[in-house]
């Protein structure tokens, strides 16, 4: 098998538009049918919804859990969650599988946890693949896609989209059983 993989020199938000362009590509040429999306204030899934309804792929935007940022905090405004629901995505806003309970342990009580390893690990390829094996994770922990398909992850740095991969989903019960299965984006710094 052979595939292509776009390298980009910075990552970030510049980059959303390649990224909605491979995803496009890979549904509609291998037919994908599950599309998992990170989204923090909507602007991405919103657009990844808008551009790929025709598809006929299932698309989860998977959100910040609320309070991340801070008591009483939700990021997606409902009328901007209402948008990418009419647009035909479904959303899950739930806790962050790698930044949850051992994080409040670990600014407590200082020192490393499991979870925190294997989320700085991740790291090591870019904060665009940490978060996309993450919200595959959520997302099959949610029932809003199946266990053991292949699925295209997109995520990025900050703002926008700047990774694909295509992963063999768990839940989060299951995580060592997740694939990265192909790079089809990220960035290289």
């Amino acid at each position: 098998m052979e595939s292509t993989a776009a390298y980009f020199e910075k990552s970030g938000k510049a980059n959303t538009e390649t990224c909605l362009a491979i995803v496009d590509k890979a549904i509609r040429e291998r037919g994908f049918k599950h599309l998992v999306v990170a989204t923090t204030e909507g602007d991405t899934a919103l657009l990844f919804a808008e551009k790929l309804k025709t598809t006929g792929a299932n698309i989860v935007a998977v959100t910040h859990c609320a309070n991340f940022k801070g008591p009483n905090v939700i990021e997606l405004a409902e009328d901007r969650k209402k948008a990418i629901e009419s647009a035909g995505a479904k959303i899950h806003t739930g806790t962050m599988v790698t930044h949850s309970i051992e994080t409040a342990f670990a600014a407590k009580f200082q020192g490393l946890y499991p979870t925190l390893i294997f989320a700085n690990t991740l790291r090591i390829f870019g904060q665009g693949t940490k978060v996309a094996v993450e919200i595959v994770l959520m997302a099959a922990d949610a029932g809003l896609i199946p266990e053991c398909e292949e699925v295209i992850a997109v995520a990025g740095t900050a703002r926008g989209a700047d990774t694909v991969l295509i992963i063999k989903s768990a839940a989060s019960k299951r995580t060592l059983d997740l694939r990265v299965l192909e790079v089809l984006a990220k960035p290289r710094e």
